[in-house]
């Protein structure tokens, strides 16, 4: 786990900076400075980019993680090469059809809300940018190398709207030439990913691709079911809550769903290096490395979900009193989503052991399925409940879907994640939840937020550190407490 943990730390660390910068931006810029129908409308086409990112990147960016370390050193060369240029299989046809069919396709967005229809070029561009920065980062995750990636992906993009909001906010910059703006700013990440992944193997074209050429292309194109299911679970209620009820209703919704969304960073971090290793074990069919590193990813990722989820529920109301009237409510869309991200992240990594073994087909299957599910509840639960509604329609498809990959590992691989000490963690989650659910401070919201969460986390690492939970994080605050002694 050395360099698990080491990898792990260091995209922890960047990647909370970048949601530390995204909290800026999304509880208090956006909100202040963009009405809330510009900021749906943003929310709306970051959210459709993200659906079609697999489709565009043809799952070339988890094919190079599946079949890099396969290749043979020769190979290699004409591996990339075919990776760089499967994309266009799809990004053409899709690019031809947005060009002949955009009156189609706007109306179709802007059944509900009008704003939307000059906005479908802005929806392709940023797809197609989000595509080949995921290409060019796997590009650097099988060499090992992630930080970078993590740190371009996490706060450059934010940090840029970040500027971008502040010239508009001081006149600067012009509404349609923000959106312009943000545009580009995908497009220029996606530049300098490509410069650092040939930095690391420098782009040689070969056109004498594989010999299972057909088996990579076939792996590609059934994963992108994967990808676009994955995404559909995560992001199809912003887009069908746009065509429901008014745009506002999704800049609403996507507050809420930041706020809970914080839960992940950890399993989004340490992913980005148990992902390519993942693979190698499969590869070499290291069982017993495997099954280690199952639990441990498990029993770390549930430690620092829970805790978030505890941080995050029993602070939400002194959060709300910070921001702006129409942003306050969303509590049971909050408690919904984080409970199922704690769900992700309990499963440590699991997705990386399907995806990677020869059983993908099947799990693709589930996912494709329970997307359709997903649509289903929204098109079912918006129009009764609104945005808590779609909130409900996600939390019972990631549930059911973790499910059916829990059991799947199991029933193939003949391994859980669970140890005693995700017992321990659940039980020490429940009993500091109802202690601190009824305590309250009387001073401003922010000062009570910063003093409870000191308290529950002091507790919470006592517990950890005194009944040794986990080896790794009580190495780590061992290390922790004798530099600071």
């Amino acid at each position: 786990m050395g360099i698990v943990l080491k990898q792990s730390i260091r995209n922890t660390a960047i990647t909370y900076f970048g949601f530390g910068i995204g909290a800026l931006n999304t509880l208090f810029l956006y909100t202040q400075i963009l009405e809330p129908a510009y900021y749906g409308l943003v929310t709306l086409i970051l959210a459709t980019a993200a659906i079609l990112m697999p489709l565009m990147a043809f799952g070339t960016h988890n094919t190079i993680i599946k079949y890099y370390s396969a290749q043979p050193d020769g190979g290699k060369n004409s591996f990339l090469t075919l990776m760089l240029l499967s994309p266009l299989l799809l990004l053409v046809p899709m690019a031809l059809a947005t060009y002949f069919l955009y009156d189609d396709i706007g109306h179709f967005l802007a059944k509900k809300n009008a704003i939307v229809y000059d906005y479908v070029w802005y929806i392709f561009v940023v797809g197609l940018a989000m595509a080949y920065f995921e290409v060019y980062y796997a590009w650097s995750k099988v060499h090992l190398k992630s930080v970078f990636g993590n740190f371009m992906k996490e706060v450059f993009v934010r940090l840029g709207v970040s500027l971008l909001l502040t010239a508009l906010y001081f006149d600067v910059l012009e509404l349609h030439t923000f959106f312009k703006a943000l545009v580009a700013l995908y497009l220029v990440r996606t530049i300098i990913m490509q410069c650092y992944a040939y930095n690391l193997r420098k782009r040689k074209l070969d056109f004498n691709f594989p010999k299972n050429t057909k088996e990579i292309l076939t792996y590609s194109l059934l994963i992108i079911l994967g990808g676009s299911a994955a995404l559909v679970l995560l992001e199809i209620d912003k887009f069908m809550i746009n065509q429901f009820v008014a745009l506002e209703n999704v800049a609403f919704y996507g507050v809420a769903i930041y706020i809970a969304t914080v839960i992940i960073v950890p399993s989004r971090s340490m992913h980005q290096i148990t992902y390519p290793l993942t693979a190698t074990l499969l590869n070499n069919n290291d069982m017993k490395g495997l099954r280690a590193l199952y639990k441990k990813t498990s029993l770390t990722l549930f430690i620092a979900s829970g805790l978030l989820y505890l941080l995050i529920i029993l602070n939400v109301n002194d959060l709300f009193e910070m921001l702006p009237e129409p942003y306050r409510g969303g509590f049971y869309i909050i408690a919904l989503i984080g409970l199922a991200k704690v769900t992700d992240s309990l499963l440590g990594n699991n997705n990386s052991i399907l995806y990677n073994s020869k059983y993908y087909k099947v799990v693709l299957g589930f996912g494709a399925s329970l997307a359709i599910v997903t649509i289903l509840l929204n098109l079912w639960l918006i129009p009764i409940y609104g945005i808590e509604g779609a909130a409900l329609a996600s939390f019972v498809a990631i549930v059911v879907f973790n499910v059916l990959k829990l059991a799947y590992v199991k029933l193939k691989f003949d391994m859980l994640p669970f140890s005693q000490g995700s017992f321990k963690i659940l039980v020490t989650l429940i009993l500091i939840g109802i202690l601190f659910w009824y305590l309250q401070f009387p001073f401003h919201p922010l000062v009570n937020i910063v003093f409870k969460s000191l308290l529950i986390t002091l507790m919470y690492g006592g517990i950890l550190y005194r009944f040794n939970i986990s080896e790794d994080v009580s190495g780590l605050l061992a290390r922790f407490l004798k530099r600071n002694t």
